[in-house]
């Protein structure tokens, strides 16, 4: 019996995924980070923001609370609906509120450029 591989997800900023991005795809396993601007309990879908950018997360298959303003980070797959509106079925979440936020995205930025 074949075992189902999990990929790791690719490190991205909300403001980099759009429709042109080479991530904006159906099933990339993508990691984010965002404040957290609103969450539905009813439906378990959160919206993360990261400046202008904003992001709906489903939620449904993590065992946390979330609260609105904190900062999260978020492993999950990319569904994209017909309309081209983007939701992360997340299956890892984690608060990360202390993050210096300014400096996570420089040491991201220096990493792509090592890695790229």
């Amino acid at each position: 019996m074949a075992v189902p591989v999990v990929n790791s997800g690719a490190l991205i900023t909300l403001p980099e995924l759009n429709s042109s991005s080479p991530h904006f795809r159906h099933g990339a396993s993508l990691r984010v980070v965002g404040k957290l601007e609103e969450y539905s309990v009813e439906t378990a879908i959160a919206v993360i923001v990261d400046g202008d950018a904003n992001l709906k997360v489903n939620t449904q298959h993590l065992n946390m609370s979330l609260r609105v303003g904190s900062l999260y980070q978020f492993i999950g797959e990319l569904l994209i609906h017909p309309n081209n509106e983007a939701i992360l079925e997340a299956r890892i979440g984690r608060n990360i509120d202390g993050m210096d936020l300014k400096l996570y995205k420089q040491s991201l930025q220096l990493l792509k450029g090592f890695i790229d």
